[in-house]
């Protein structure tokens, strides 16, 4: 432990105090001060003294009243691991390295895991307090186990209409409530068959997942997943437009003309660390975006409603930017003279005009033409044959 460290985050158990290790139990004797949740504070004594302090609504009102005390002997609980969606990750980004240490016991997901007997490097986890069901959209896989943790009781029985309207209510739900105390309970049901009223939290669910439909692993997600006008880059486009763009984890995405956000909720879909812009001007497309991102699950795509390159300024720099919309020489002037270095632009046209700015372009700059023709069978009389699609012309460049 380091000697500037005047913070102490504490995972605590369901079991109390008698869970704690000796070196947790030291930093509560020895801490002037102890916050925590009513119910954290419960645990460690019905006795609730002086240096006890309830953690206040809203998060951000206790952090600042931890720093007022920067220097003091202070103690902050948690639940279990504090730094599996825990209170530690949010608390270390106001603190140097040096002034605080975390103490961690079982997290949830340990306790869910060995109760189920499930192997957590395959199990997907996620931390439902305060987020939306649609958070585990491209988990839900036939077969994947997945281990959620809830806001209360009665969120697991909203858990289980949204898997059951959702088309997985052949889900099994596994309810896990007060895990390592005494209180410890489990019990298990069909999504679609779900009936339990009396659910206490703390409540861990783990879902094994059946039904349909999937969101397909790769790039190129089924065009029916997407609401839309007919401004959507099609299936088979999509997947060459991912494979050009080459998503890395933590890359920020402009997605300028993003139609109905499809390319940029793929590049989300990818990586969670991934993050993305759309840019689009048609204000009806805008919130067409906005509702298919929260179908799918990636609520942190930011949509912004206006034409590009104006809106442009002032935007966090992207390390890969896709135009699917709007292209002019302005645009692209814009985006050469102001881009860092290194960055990746991929651009699809389809107009003659396009196409011929997007040759010229490549004559200055460099980088790669692909011209793709795609045709799909049809019925030709009481045959078949093939309909051709436009082609689409792509200029894909590193500045």
């Amino acid at each position: 432990m380091s000697k500037a460290a005047w913070l102490t985050i504490v995972g605590l158990g369901e079991d109390g105090l008698e869970g704690l290790t000796s070196a947790s139990q030291n930093a509560l004797k020895k801490a002037k001060m102890i916050w925590g949740a009513k119910r954290h504070i419960d645990l460690l004594s019905k006795d609730r003294s002086e240096k006890h302090r309830v953690w206040p609504v809203p998060f951000k009102d206790g952090i600042d009243e931890i720093l007022k005390l920067r220097g003091q002997p202070v103690v902050v609980l948690a639940s279990g691991d504090p730094f599996w969606y825990g209170a530690g990750a949010v608390l270390s980004q106001y603190l140097q390295p040096d002034e605080w240490i975390s103490l961690p016991s079982p997290s949830c997901f340990s306790l869910a895991a060995s109760n189920l007997g499930w192997s957590l490097e395959t199990t997907e986890c996620y931390g439902l307090h305060a987020a939306p069901f649609s958070r585990l959209r491209r988990g839900l896989q036939c077969g994947q186990n997945l281990l959620v943790t809830m806001r209360d009781g009665a969120a697991v029985a909203e858990l289980a209409t949204y898997l059951t309207d959702l088309g997985f209510g052949a889900s099994t739900l596994h309810v896990l409530e007060s895990l390592g105390g005494p209180r410890a309970r489990f019990r298990h049901a069909l999504a679609k068959d779900y009936a339990l009223t009396d659910v206490e939290h703390p409540v861990v669910v783990g879902i094994t997942a059946q039904g349909g439909p999937q969101l397909s692993l790769s790039g190129g997600q089924d065009d029916t997943l997407y609401a839309n006008d007919g401004q959507i880059t099609k299936r088979p486009m999509r997947a060459l437009t991912l494979s050009a763009l080459a998503p890395k984890a933590g890359e920020l995405l402009w997605d300028i003309g993003g139609g109905s956000g499809s390319i940029a909720l793929e590049w989300l879909l990818c990586d969670a660390t991934t993050q993305a812009i759309a840019i689009e001007q048609n204000a009806t497309r805008v919130r067409r975006i906005s509702e298919n991102s929260a179908a799918l699950g990636v609520d942190r795509l930011r949509v912004i409603n206006g034409n590009a390159p104006e809106c442009l300024e002032g935007l966090e720099q992207p390390q890969c930017v896709f135009i699917g919309g709007g292209l002019n020489e302005k645009l692209v002037q814009y985006l050469v003279g102001n881009l860092a270095k290194g960055t990746r632009i991929v651009c699809n046209a389809v107009t003659l005009e396009s196409e011929a700015l997007l040759a010229k372009t490549c004559q200055t700059l460099g980088g790669e033409l692909l011209r793709i023709e795609l045709s799909h069978a049809g019925a030709l009389g009481n045959k078949h044959g093939w309909k051709a699609a436009y082609p689409v012309v792509q200029w894909s460049v590193t500045l």
